[in-house]
């Protein structure tokens, strides 16, 4: 195995066994993921809180709020594929991480001032800034380990976590400040991370050598050479270059899905409409939508058909995977829509006495012992990196610090109190707190016979997602007005949830980058990006109906929904399990 890197120092300089720059991207994701997820858990709380009160709000309604979520969160996962495209053939990849990442330093900035002007500034900046840093931090950390495969695996399980701790912070710390402070304070803080997170990335440049910088010729024809070298067993080189008709169906599906994207909140917030409000009688944007959905598939059968039969064949079921994708995505994300609002309204989370006492010393150990695991990992990178970048680990001492302070400050506020209720934002860090628990767990069952196949895999995703959503309408059932569900029925839904998720999400990644050869993987992980988006629209369109369905059936009846259509889907794909075996070719 070779071992030649353009930086030949840089696996000399290791912590926990992997190079240190690999821990340098663990923070700036973390710093990033804390932004992030930080402000995500505050834009639904915020937009429906009330217009009076001590920590006002815009009084929105939940329909209105999921419009405008929904919009936002499918442009996160539109905005990469382009940002991967200008990185992969212009600009670098850190480059593109450091662009992106001032971006949204000023777009959490902006959010800070939670007046509407800024507020909707702030959202096209995550957007944008979003597109930029997303696929190129994975692009780094794949080019560092580009001649150490079987390391791979390990170093995105670290990055992975690195995630998860900075979703886990932000949602924690941003949330509480927001609730307990004032909202502009919440999306203050994400604000500061992101720019210390940046920062901190800016100045390890000493530690990458070339590995990201800006392509040049020699390194595209490396690395066209290279993909021809990798193609699997089956695969033929045939060039399958995009005609004029390719072209048009992109930029017109494109642009019909952009203008649904931006109709949708402007006709319902603002009373604006760029799409025609009735199409032959019916809902203009529906008709709209479909139209666009069905020059978007044209344009993928008529591609995948040109391909080899065994290239075709494994791109289908890539995209019957993207499909699935879809239902749960749509279920799942309702964490940052429908569930916020419910903790908050329908959740019971007072506490008193002993029982306030036990939850407090339940939090202080869910927030010091990962903040102690994650500083020891801190202690030992600025061993192994501080001569060679001093300012990045100075920057990084300085996050931390903040971090323990603000984190010592709500411990303690929580502590001061005799009786206390549980702000709505901190069910959400239950999903990164799990999966830290679980992550390992679920991956040796991927490493021992009990390994099932992708379509069960995908299955069981889905169905076990879907029991979490059960649960939430068996314990919301017959509930009267003004009654509050106990919180464990939201504890055990955010652990079902998670366990979908695990079953599901990285499989899905993994099988994308199996299945689809080198020269046209860009095209399919924008088709599996794109069903992530419309999967994250569709969340927040039916979470947004909550009050609706409630008010008109029943809380349980809107958690049903959630159940019974990935359960439904999840059937459908294990049965679909001898087809796409079929279509895969011997990939496993």
């Amino acid at each position: 195995m070779s071992t030649t890197t353009s930086n030949p120092d840089f696996f000399e300089s290791k912590v926990l066994g992997h190079p240190s720059g690999l821990f340098v991207l663990f923070f700036t994701e973390m710093w990033e993921r804390f932004s992030f997820y930080g402000m995500r858990i505050l834009l639904i709380l915020f937009l429906t809180a009330a217009l009076t009160g001590d920590n006002p709000g815009w009084g929105w309604n939940a329909e209105n709020a999921g419009a405008l979520y929904g919009t936002y969160a499918m442009l996160l996962y539109i905005t990469p594929i382009f940002g991967g495209i200008i990185a992969d053939k212009y600009i670098g990849y850190r480059w593109a991480v450091v662009i992106g990442s001032i971006v949204m330093t000023v777009g959490h900035g902006l959010m800070a001032f939670d007046t509407p002007l800024f507020m909707y500034l702030g959202l096209g900046c995550l957007v944008i800034g979003t597109g930029f840093f997303k696929p190129n931090m994975t692009s780094i950390l794949s080019e560092m380990y580009k001649s150490f495969p079987e390391k791979k695996d390990g170093a995105y399980t670290i990055f992975y976590m690195g995630v998860n701790a900075g979703a886990f912070f932000g949602m924690m710390l941003c949330g509480y400040l927001a609730n307990n402070v004032g909202w502009h304070y919440g999306f203050g803080l994400a604000g500061v991370f992101m720019l210390l997170g940046t920062l901190q990335f800016w100045l390890a440049k000493p530690l990458f050598g070339s590995i990201g910088d800006k392509p040049t010729e020699e390194s595209k024809l490396a690395k066209a050479a290279a993909a021809k070298a990798d193609l699997k067993e089956g695969e033929e080189d045939k060039p399958n270059p995009f005609t004029m008709l390719d072209y048009f169906l992109i930029a017109a599906s494109t642009l019909i899905g952009l203008l649904y994207a931006f109709n949708d909140p402007l006709s319902k917030i603002g009373g604006m409409h760029i799409l025609p409000k009735e199409i032959f009688g019916m809902d203009g944007s529906i008709v709209m939508i479909i139209i666009g959905l069905v020059l978007f598939l044209f344009l993928v059968v008529s591609r995948v058909i040109r391909y080899s039969p065994i290239v075709r064949d494994r791109m289908i079921a890539v995209t019957v995977f993207a499909f699935f994708t879809i239902f749960f995505w749509m279920a799942f994300e309702q964490g940052a829509s429908s569930l916020v609002i419910f903790a908050r309204d329908n959740v019971d989370r007072s506490l008193a006495g002993s029982s306030l006492t036990t939850f407090n010393i339940v939090n202080t150990l869910l927030t010091v012992i990962p903040l102690i695991i994650i500083s020891w990992v801190l202690y030992l990178l600025a061993k192994q990196t501080f001569k060679k970048a001093p300012g990045s680990n100075i920057v990084l001492a300085i996050t931390f610090i903040g971090v323990w302070a603000v984190a010592i400050w709500m411990l303690t506020n929580e502590f001061s109190k005799t009786e206390s209720e549980i702000d709505p934002s901190w069910f959400s860090i239950l999903n990164s707190f799990f999966i830290i628990a679980l992550a390992s767990s679920v991956a040796k069952i991927w490493d021992s016979k009990l390994n099932p196949p992708a379509a069960i895999k995908y299955g069981l995703g889905l169905i076990i997602m879907a029991l979490g959503f059960g649960l939430l309408a068996y314990g919301s059932h017959g509930i009267q007005e003004g009654v509050k569900v106990s919180m464990l029925w939201l504890v055990l839904a955010y652990l079902f949830h998670t366990l979908g998720e695990l079953f599901l999400s990285p499989v899905g990644l993994s099988y994308v980058s199996k299945l689809v050869p080198a020269r046209m993987i860009a095209f399919m992980f924008g088709i599996w990006y794109l069903a992530i988006a419309i999967g994250n629209k569709l969340a927040a369109a039916v979470g947004g109906e909550i009050e609706n369905i409630t008010n008109e059936y029943s809380l349980s009846t809107f958690f049903l929904i959630f159940t019974i259509v990935p359960i439904v889907a999840g059937l459908l794909v294990m049965a679909l399990n001898p087809v796409l075996k079929k279509l895969m070719h011997g990939v496993k």
